[in-house]
């Protein structure tokens, strides 16, 4: 299926230029909000591991807490809508995998030619 699915994005990316730039802009947002979480996990252990003895009473600590749970509900958030889209594209994609599949069955059978005679 390796060529078969590079023959997809080719004529996925020549017929329908917005899915595939889509399906791009998804993949790079989902790297984006895994190293953000990194980051929040991060800073969060950072500020864990300086925290007084009583953390209940560091102030800083607990809103930076809240903060921080706040930003993982809104990544979260914009994970889900992005796989929402992302089955949306996929289904879209799938429209066009007949010609893919016919492209790439083609390309093997021009390089079988060579068994039947050699001019080819």
């Amino acid at each position: 299926r390796g060529l078969e699915d590079q023959l997809l994005a080719k004529v996925v990316e020549l017929e329908r230029r917005d899915l595939e730039e889509k399906s791009k802009a998804l993949a790079e947002a989902a790297i984006d909000y895994q190293i953000q979480l990194v980051a929040l996990e991060d800073d969060l252990l950072k500020k864990l591991a300086e925290a007084p003895e009583d953390i209940l009473s560091d102030v800083p600590l607990i809103e930076g807490l809240e903060a921080t749970k706040a930003k993982v509900k809104d990544i979260n958030d914009a994970v889900v809508k992005g796989n929402i889209t992302q089955k949306e594209v996929e289904e879209a994609r799938e429209g066009y995998r007949p010609q893919a599949a016919e492209g790439a069955m083609l390309y093997f059978l021009i390089t079988k030619l060579c068994l039947v005679d050699h001019m080819y």
